[in-house]
């Protein structure tokens, strides 16, 4: 007997995180919406429409009079049943200061509130500074702090999970170790830390280019680094310590040779943007800059793209020749600068650097592509957290 109860506890709680799984995703479901979707039986999805609303987790929110007899209960997700933030910490820019961008959305995915804020990491310690931006996040969206489920961290580092420590990170503090525990200890709440290149693919993947497709790879240009994610059928590869990826630090000398040590970072990274802005007569203080201003006058600044191209080649015939992707993103502010001024020109430079095909396309995201991954990763985290606690809670 405690078997067959059991067994019954167990079925009632996969009936009830499938019929909310269905009203997370599409949402706005009648009873016979869902018993079409879940197979179930209309005594069955009663039940469990009364648990899940009971529980705070579905709410009826509007009806259905299209059809002969009474009027349908239309259910959604209730949006307010948990929230997830999201911390995008950007690479160090001009002025030396890192900036923060944050965002808070409930269940729906609904954004309730958004905030940027510089920050100077050599005077603020990263547990405090990252903390009062997920506290001002909870008040300016009126959302009391303990409602807040999950906090996906957007990183310009990799993350290595089994030492909680945050590397191959130029933001001070930012790679102490013991920080991320600290900031959860503190929160009180899931922390999810992630490259911010990844969490920019995962926007990617939801909302951009990629939205079709078996598998791609997504070379960040940005303000300062580089950065490459791999997505194979939807999952991310990170690798052992979360360094997967790292591509600016990829070597292009010879061992015998007796030059300097020279890297993708010093072939098109920030700093070699702005000397060959330089060197081109393209004005501009950021490497974002000079990319948007020779793509405003590309007659007046064709040299400038077929040099760069062809530094961009390089790391991207070393990406499709181990990789073999079906499509190649361009992303990160470079790539947005550029457009399909870029595009055009990146393209007939690995035509003339590899024998290699592969789709390249430009980014179609013009909002802030990790905060916008960092979301959807937290807001995942969130369903899936509250879809096992139903199981759990009946086990």
């Amino acid at each position: 007997m405690p078997r067959l109860a059991g067994s019954s506890k167990l079925l009632r709680a996969m009936n009830e995180s499938a019929a909310l799984a269905h009203l997370l995703e599409p949402g706005r479901l009648t009873r016979a919406d869902l018993r079409r979707l879940t197979a179930l039986s209309t005594p069955t999805i009663s039940e469990v429409l009364r648990r899940l609303t009971d529980a705070g987790l579905v709410t009826v929110v509007g009806y259905n009079s299209g059809r002969p007899g009474p009027n349908a209960e239309i259910y959604a997700a209730n949006p307010d049943a948990a929230y997830a933030a999201a911390v995008s910490v950007r690479d160090i820019g001009a002025s030396g200061a890192p900036s923060v961008e944050a965002a808070l959305c409930d269940l729906t995915g609904a954004v309730r509130a958004r905030i940027a804020t510089p920050v100077d990491f050599l005077q603020t310690d990263p547990r405090t500074a990252l903390v009062d931006v997920v506290a001002e996040l909870s008040r300016a969206a009126g959302v009391p702090a303990d409602r807040v489920h999950h906090v996906q961290l957007g990183v310009p580092g990799s993350y290595d999970v089994g030492a909680a420590t945050i590397r191959h990170v130029d933001v001070p503090g930012l790679g102490r170790a013991g920080l991320v525990p600290e900031i959860a200890a503190a929160l009180g709440t899931h922390v999810g830390v992630d490259n911010d290149v990844n969490l920019a693919a995962v926007a990617e993947r939801r909302r951009g280019v990629a939205r079709e497709v078996d598998g791609f790879a997504l070379l960040w240009l940005g303000q300062e680094g580089l950065g490459l994610a791999i997505d194979i059928a939807g999952t991310l590869i990170r690798g052992a310590r979360g360094g997967a990826g790292e591509i600016g630090y990829m070597p292009l000398y010879s061992p015998d040779s007796t030059h300097r040590k020279v890297d993708l970072q010093d072939l098109f990274g920030g700093a070699a943007i702005l000397a060959l802005g330089q060197d081109h007569g393209v004005s501009g203080g950021t490497p974002y800059e000079i990319v948007a201003a020779a793509a405003a006058a590309p007659d007046a600044s064709g040299e400038f793209f077929t040099h760069l191209a062809d530094r961009i080649a390089v790391g991207l015939a070393a990406v499709i020749a181990v990789l073999d992707p079906s499509l190649v993103v361009l992303a990160g502010p470079v790539a947005q600068a550029g457009g399909q001024t870029l595009l055009t020109a990146v393209k007939g430079a690995l035509r003339r650097a590899a024998p290699l095909e592969s789709t390249i396309a430009v980014t179609t995201i013009d909002d802030d592509a990790v905060l916008l991954g960092a979301l959807d990763a937290g807001l995942t985290a969130v369903r899936e957290a509250l879809i096992a606690s139903i199981r759990d809670n009946q086990a």
